[in-house]
């Protein structure tokens, strides 16, 4: 089958593969993956925006199964907090008790601990059972910036920093962590977080939400080698919503589940931040309470636009079989954060800036020349003729589509010889780097389900990009003047959506003949490669 491979696309920080075979019997059944089982050990909100309640919401929406131990009763409602009732630890320590005596723990999320007493119990719970993910979110200054913990509890609560894998505080609960002041910049926020981080030897997430200015910044910090760099950062535009009432507990949760499939901090909070953003750009919809109303956390469930029943056009019904169809849940959130990218809506218009689409058109030429290396590796491990011949074909179109790259687009956009130059002398950035890497991490496992599934949305997500790309731009009536009116015309291109279906097919056809533990590594890489898609659309505006 003959097939045209297009220009792909990327996304930051290497991603280590690893199999994460079932801890338990019933872990996997008849190729299912597990559903993670999260515990939160945090207050209860009646409102049912924070706390406990959102905690279960969250961890629903993300896909887990969410249990609860209560370390407060409050009185409370979007409008503030007017009473608060903690029963004795005793009890406390026996919700727990229960809860570890019967069910296994993927991840443990906590939240208010009132006191230090309560503090105390949950740490020696943590320390004899040891749970293999602990997220704590450090409730400790309410959003008027009172504390909510007297000394003797603050004393306590660094006490059981050690114990969490990631600890999420943001700026006034990063400064009563370190007893500093409270900062006002992000790069202050930085230094701060770093401190932490280098005193635990744990990995903090440093939440910037508290300052001001259209953009909302959080950073992944660890400066023990823990991620592939000391800081990583994440932006997104600041919502315009007063209904954020519970964010820090959503998040949390979000992140503790997220990361049981995973196994990944980075991943995760990039998974865990377009949901947040999402909840909170539909967190208008529910009209809870007359002052800060809840996020949106069932947004997709509610407006109708869960992914599962979303239909890619580069699929037709009935070509992606079971685990496809999984796999297109997660292509169609990083799709999702595809399409509200500026670089997308630009290019879609005309109004995209000759120098982003250079840059994006150079690191498109240094991705296929890295990418068909490893469809060629797919073709050396296929287990039947018709899979080797279709990804040898497919790695040789990766060639002939760079070489016309330079000969029909690069030379048109050259700057000062930043484009237009040899491969070899263009430098890959580090978004195209790094997708790089990920992929040469499958291909160097030696594992064809594994390098199938890496290498597959490249093609899917491409197909589907390219087709509304285009469809946008018919619908546009094909103005004249648009700039990029031949580079969206390449996009209608049955040939490639043809190809992308049988890529889809082998992967599919893959991952049936594979054992549970590889369907899971492959999930993985599958899920890595569709974000690192998302960064590499994005990549012109962070690095051009």
């Amino acid at each position: 089958m003959a097939t045209e491979l297009t220009q792909p696309s990327i996304f930051p920080h290497h991603f280590a593969l690893t199999d994460h075979p079932a801890s338990t019997p019933e872990a996997a059944h008849n190729g299912q993956q597990r559903i993670p089982r999260v515990l939160s050990i945090a207050g209860s909100d009646p409102s049912g925006g924070a706390g406990i309640q959102a905690d279960l919401k969250s961890i629903a929406a993300n896909g887990g199964y969410g249990m609860a131990v209560i370390t407060a009763l409050t009185a409370q409602n979007t409008r503030g907090v007017q009473g608060v009732h903690v029963p004795p630890t005793v009890f406390l320590n026996q919700q727990l008790e229960s809860i570890s005596a019967d069910i296994d723990v993927d991840a443990v999320k906590i939240g208010m601990l009132g006191n230090a007493e309560v503090i105390r119990t949950v740490a020696a719970w943590l320390t004899r059972t040891q749970p293999a993910v602990v997220v704590l979110d450090p409730v400790m200054v309410a959003s008027s910036g009172d504390r909510l913990l007297d000394p003797d509890a603050e004393a306590a609560m660094r006490e059981l920093l050690p114990l969490a894998d990631l600890i999420t505080p943001n700026i006034p609960e990063l400064a009563a962590l370190l007893g500093e002041p409270v900062v006002q910049s992000w790069a202050e926020a930085l230094e701060q977080g770093k401190r932490l981080a280098a005193e635990l030897g744990s990995t903090v997430l440093v939440k910037g939400g508290h300052l001001d200015g259209p953009v909302c910044p959080d950073a992944l910090i660890n400066t023990v080698g823990f991620l592939a760099e000391e800081v990583v950062l994440f932006e997104s535009a600041r919502v315009d919503t007063r209904n954020t009432h519970g964010t820090g507990c959503s998040l949390s949760s979000a992140l503790a589940t997220i990361f049981v499939s995973t196994q990944d901090w980075v991943l995760s909070v990039r998974e865990a931040k377009s949901w947040l953003v999402d909840a909170l750009e539909s967190a208008d919809q529910l009209n809870v309470g007359s002052g800060h109303g809840p996020v949106n956390h069932f947004h997709a469930l509610w407006n109708g636009q869960a992914w599962s029943g979303h239909q890619p056009t580069s699929t037709p019904n009935g070509t992606a079989g079971e685990h496809a169809r999984e796999w297109w849940r997660l292509a169609a959130e990083s799709l999702s954060a595809i399409y509200k990218l500026g670089f997308i809506k630009e290019l879609s218009d005309g109004s995209l800036s000759a120098k982003d689409f250079a840059y994006y058109l150079s690191q498109d030429a240094l991705y296929l020349n890295g990418y068909s290396r490893v469809l060629q590796r797919a073709s050396e491990l296929a287990p039947h003729q018709g899979a080797k011949d279709f990804w040898a074909h497919s790695a040789a179109q990766c060639i002939e589509v760079e070489a016309e790259l330079h000969r029909n687009w690069l030379s048109s956009y050259a700057d000062g010889g930043f484009v237009g130059s040899p491969i070899g002398i263009t430098p890959p950035g580090p978004v195209t780097q790094t997708y790089l890497d990920h992929l040469d991490a499958a291909a160097a496992q030696g594992n064809y389900p594994v390098v199938v599934a890496a290498v597959l949305p490249c093609f899917w997500i491409y197909a589907e990009v390219g087709a509304v790309l285009y469809a946008q731009f018919c619908d546009a009536g094909e103005p004249a003047t648009h700039p990029y009116a031949q580079w969206l015309k390449n996009y209608a291109d049955e040939e490639f959506a043809e190809a992308t279906r049988t890529a889809i097919t082998l992967a599919d056809e893959a991952a049936v003949g594979a054992s549970a533990p590889e369907r899971e590594a492959m999930k993985t890489a599958f899920a890595a490669a569709c974000q690192y898609e998302v960064e590499f659309f994005d990549a012109p505006r962070r690095h051009g």
